[in-house]
């Protein structure tokens, strides 16, 4: 398969695409400075672009299949987050243009407000008010994606972030804000990068998720 992928020099894109590669798949990363990509590759395109341009990603979604995001922005204590938003409406809009039909993205627990309410303490009074500018604009590209009833969208949720590798756990995934327990409560906080990118691209040959937004763990 023909991918892009969003954020690719991030530390969760630089596990997509090595993990793409390793699959077999044709990547294009688009990024802001190539000289930030460490991998190479001859199934690699390396390309600048801004992801906030419909023009600029046009040129680069020409002949894909799919779109692979996990742009990240980092929070506001000032002003809102526009991040998530101004990127997805530019990728989709770049999408229609060149023909493609399928994006998987990538947000976070607990985006919808009162989300968190059965969370730990920790989580719900001092984590989610120092990153709810992220969460906001998070919620709002979700609802950007469920009004695109023409895109075959997916929204995969991780909690924390560990910078690891793929391991051989399993992956939960509940449609929902959170993965739950038996009791209905938020279960683990922390997953590997690794497999968060593994889920994702697990995504890209399954209709199992299509037009949903899943939270994600390992067991």
């Amino acid at each position: 398969m023909k991918i892009v992928i969003l954020g690719g020099t991030g530390q969760t894109g630089q596990h997509l695409v090595n993990q793409a590669l390793h699959q077999g798949h044709s990547v294009t990363a688009v990024v802001r400075n190539p000289g930030k990509m460490t991998v190479t590759h001859e199934n690699l395109k390396v390309v600048e672009g801004s992801i906030f341009s419909e023009e600029s990603l046009k040129a680069h979604f020409q002949g894909h299949d799919a779109v692979v995001s996990c742009l990240g922005f980092p929070t506001s204590f000032f002003s809102g987050v526009t991040g998530y938003t101004q990127s997805m409406q530019a990728t989709l809009n770049a999408m229609r243009e060149t023909k493609i039909n399928r994006v998987v993205t990538m947000t976070s627990w607990y985006t919808a407000p009162g989300s968190s309410n059965t969370g730990p303490f920790f989580i719900r009074n001092v984590l989610i008010p120092m990153i709810q500018s992220v969460l906001t604009n998070m919620y709002e590209m979700e609802s950007i994606l469920k009004k695109s009833e023409d895109i075959n969208w997916t929204v995969v949720r991780p909690p924390g972030l560990k910078n690891a590798p793929e391991t051989d756990k399993e992956i939960v995934a509940h449609e929902g804000y959170f993965v739950p327990d038996a009791n209905g409560l938020p279960t683990s906080q922390s997953v590997a990068r690794g497999d968060v990118a593994r889920f994702m691209l697990s995504l890209l040959g399954t209709s199992t998720w299509l037009k949903k937004a899943v939270a994600i763990t390992t067991i």
